[in-house]
């Protein structure tokens, strides 16, 4: 990334990028890697172990993007929606009628899943979320990120390197690395907001200080954040159901500060971060239909809700992350040693809702037909435990202009649970073939059966050079070595490098191998739930990976997936005000874990007949089957100079990328039933769950105490599956490309106080109208990523004292 770039995002997102760029593994230490006698730099960049690159020399594409800005007068209020806004190679989609996936938005880069970004905080391993995207839900099978736990003002800003780094940082850097660099800026500052949709819905409430103080000689900055996110209703009057955004309450705490500690020379820094997030969220399931439908009397009782009814799942979460660590010099050595901790759990409440086999059972027995309206369905956890040792050493003069050379290793632990639910969130309580649904509407619970308490460890080490061959030349290699215990161990390297031709020009490629372990939520989630089959009550199982119904049906322990990964670019800047670059990349990735589709007596009548010596009617499983190619182009132009006179910036970014799914190969228990393991459907969200070309074009134009921003947000046509599906002659789903634009002023009364008024998408923009018979959540509209809502008002207040 060029200075240049660096000025204009700071001006279009807050000018903290000019001092502040966090380097990854956490490097705001004192020359983590500079030779003795260099001065140390404020500037480092994610993807080097070497503190002594300049912003202009990276080998490899960068984003920094500052959020200093973006929380002080932004129209989002959280961080997923916020980037989305901003970086057309990030992608996350706010979801409706997907079950718990509305309640955690996802997100992922460059058109893959959301488990194959990893994400750090201060350069250290961020945990992921307890919950895998299942029915409804882009990244469906994925694990992912819960970005949005992490409040707006705490974060100084974001760097993404869009290349694949898993020879570096280890799993889930297949698409690239996210890190994401919290302040310790001594001063305070607060901020107040409030928005809403011009529909009169989904209100916004905001309230969030900041405040980091002196402490030891170092800083410490602590930050509060409390919002409240109101549902939001686009389905028709006479449409028992609720589309749009999730309700959700958050209430946040962040600490992260650094203090020196007078060892090794008085270079000794004690660096720390904690966060603690509690959310209460709640989502809307299927509507279910009143007297006169055919939902009474398998999903409703006329005596509870005769008019139908809208179950809400609603999810407790608990999110929490620590990092303690100690940098230091030893003799020509830095050393870095660190503990990180994350734990996230989401417990489900369904309320408005019934167990309509409970009605039933009332019924039969001479009641009225009532069953509990809500019910305590369970929920999951995930734990994980990170230390890490690293080392980095500068050697003037060696291989030319000079030598970085990096090692360390990382032992992690992990842990995930399910819990059961109470017995009426999953119970079968009449019994009657016939008779109601067992388990909660909108959400059954989990089963005693479904109960896991599984754990695994890890041991990695690495090894990382960068040397500057000439004044021109640069070249990267590094090489790592994991271990897990549940699938074994593999090797991954990385090789880049960088050329100037010209003072103006520089030429970049790199070549990767990669790998994903396997999550344990995907390896281990188990759900259960009953069905009438043939009149036969039966289990309908999604199957933990090792377990009975997965041995028996033949399914092979989950393995990690395989990546190649190549990029070619340049950067040009012909002059003070103008910077643009272009990097070409090329992603294959191997044994993609998926979930699939539910086999039955149906569409594979042998396997159904062994399923049903365990009492399974239908199940579906966690595979490696899948091999994808995605290929993509990142474009980025920037400009800065005047107009009439008062300062004028300009940011343009695009994204253009393509994943197709390349091969299918079954495990041998389900060949010839590739159509089942992935259905056209569930491909066409693997390869367009994201529009395939996305664009930023942002101007900031400043006179006096006025600021105007204006952003205009392209997003590209997307093409999903049917329930029909084609082979019955039901066309696919075509969203056509929309285009958004966000528009803001900012007046500052004085140098601490600024107002802020704007809106978003402020042209109304909406996703193409679908048959809702045929649409992934019924409605239609389905998700995607620009949101169904239409325009929203903001107005923020920020304050600094």
């Amino acid at each position: 990334m060029s200075t240049l770039r660096l000025a204009v995002l700071s001006a279009l997102y807050g000018s903290s990028a000019l001092v502040f760029a966090p380097a990854v593994l956490a490097q705001e230490q004192p020359a983590q890697v500079a030779a003795p006698q260099q001065p140390m730099q404020s500037v480092s960049i994610v993807g080097s172990r070497r503190a002594t690159s300049s912003a202009t020399d990276t080998v490899v594409p960068i984003d920094v993007i500052p959020l200093t800005a973006a929380a002080e007068k932004g129209g989002q209020f959280d961080l997923s929606q916020t980037l989305t806004n901003i970086s057309p190679s990030f992608n996350s989609t706010r979801q409706s009628g997907a079950d718990g996936a509305d309640l955690v938005d996802s997100a992922a880069l460059r058109g893959l899943g959301s488990d194959q970004t990893l994400v750090l905080v201060n350069g250290k391993r961020r945990h992921t979320s307890s919950l895998v995207n299942l029915f409804g839900a882009r990244n469906r099978g994925n694990t992912g990120t819960d970005l949005n736990a992490i409040p707006m003002l705490a974060i100084r800003d974001v760097q993404v390197l869009r290349d694949g780094a898993a020879a570096q940082y280890g799993s889930d850097a297949i698409a690239g690395v996210m890190d994401i660099g919290l302040k310790k800026s001594l001063g305070c500052e607060a901020v107040t907001g409030y928005g809403q949709y011009s529909a009169g819905d989904g209100e916004n409430w905001l309230a969030s200080a900041y405040c980091g103080i002196a402490l030891g000689g170092g800083v410490v900055g602590i930050t509060g954040e409390y919002l409240d996110r109101g549902r939001s209703d686009r389905s028709e009057p006479d449409n028992p159901r609720i589309i749009g955004d999730s309700k959700t309450e958050n209430q946040t705490l962040y600490v992260n500060g650094e203090i020196p500690t007078g060892v090794a020379g008085g270079t000794g820094r004690f660096y720390f971060t904690g966060g603690v997030q509690k959310r209460d969220a709640s989502s809307a399931a299927f509507g279910r239909g009143g007297v006169g439908t055919d939902d009474i009397p398998s999903r409703n009782s006329a005596a509870m809700y005769p008019e139908g009814f809208v179950p809400f799942i609603n999810g407790d979460m608990d999110d929490r992350t620590a990092i303690i660590g100690h940098r230091a010099r030893l003799g020509e050595w830095n050393a870095d040693l660190s503990q990180t901790y994350g734990y996230n759990r989401l417990m489900y409440d369904i309320s408005n809702t019934l167990n309509a086999s409970i009605a039933n059972a009332d019924l039969l027995g001479g009641g009225q037909g009532i069953s509990p309206d809500h019910f305590d369905a369970g929920g999951f956890s995930f734990e994980q435990w990170t230390t890490n040792a690293d080392f980095a050493r500068y050697f003037d003069g060696a291989m030319g202009k000079g030598l970085n050379v990096a090692f360390g290793g990382e032992y992690r632990v992990e842990k995930y649970k399910i819990f059961a639910g109470e017995q009426g969130s999953y119970v079968d309580a009449d019994g009657v073939g016939e008779g109601g649904n067992a388990g909660s509407q909108g959400f059954p619970g989990f089963q005693p059966g479904d109960v896991t308490n599984a754990r695994r460890h890890s041991t990695a080490l690495y090894l990382d050079l960068e040397a500057d061959l000439t004044d021109a030349a640069k070249l990267q290699g590094a090489v790592r070595w994991e271990k897990y215990s549940d699938f074994g161990s593999t090797v991954t390297g990385k090789l880049a490098g960088s050329y100037r031709v010209a003072p103006a020009a520089l030429l970049r490629a790199s070549a990767s191998t990669g790998f994903r372990a396997p999550s344990l939520q995907q390896a281990f989630f188990s759900s259960t739930f009953t069905d009438f089959i043939g009149g036969v009550p039966t289990d309908v199982v999604l199957a933990p990976n090792g377990g009975a119904v997965a041995r028996l049906a033949g399914i092979p322990n989950l393995k990690e997936e395989k990546s190649t990964s190549f990029t070619l670019g340049t950067t040009w800047t012909p002059t003070d005000t103008i910077s643009v670059t272009a990097d070409l990349y090329h992603i294959k990735i191997k044994d993609r874990i998926v979930l699939s589709g539910r086999f039955d007596a149906d569409n594979y009548p042998e396997l159904a007949a062994r399923l049903s010596t365990l009492g399974v009617g239908q199940a579906q499983f966690f595979v490696n089957s899948v091999d994808t190619k995605t290929q993509g182009l990142d474009l980025t132009a920037s400009h800065r100079g005047t107009l009439f006179g008062n300062r004028l910036t300009t940011f343009l970014a695009a994204n253009f990328s393509k994943t197709t799914v390349e091969d299918i190969h079954a495990p041998a228990s389900l060949a010839g039933f590739e159509d089942v393991l992935l259905s056209e459907r569930e491909r066409l969200f693997i390869e367009q769950g994201g529009p395939r070309r996305k664009a930023t074009l942002g101007f900031s134009y400043v006179t006096g105490p006025l600021d105007t921003d204006f952003k205009i947000i392209h997003f590209g046509p997307q093409t999903l599956g049917t329930f029909s599906g084609t082979a019955a002659g039901v066309p696919n789903l075509y969203y056509k490309a929309k285009t958004s634009a966000d528009l803001s002023l900012s007046y500052s009364v004085n140098q601490n106080i600024k107002f802020t008024a704007g809106a978003n998408n402020i042209f109304g923009a909406k996703p193409t109208a679908q048959n809702p018979d045929e649409t992934d959540n019924g409605f239609k509209y389905d998700s995607v990523q620009f949101g169904l809502n239409g325009t929203s008002y903001f107005a923020r207040l920020h304050v600094k004292f």
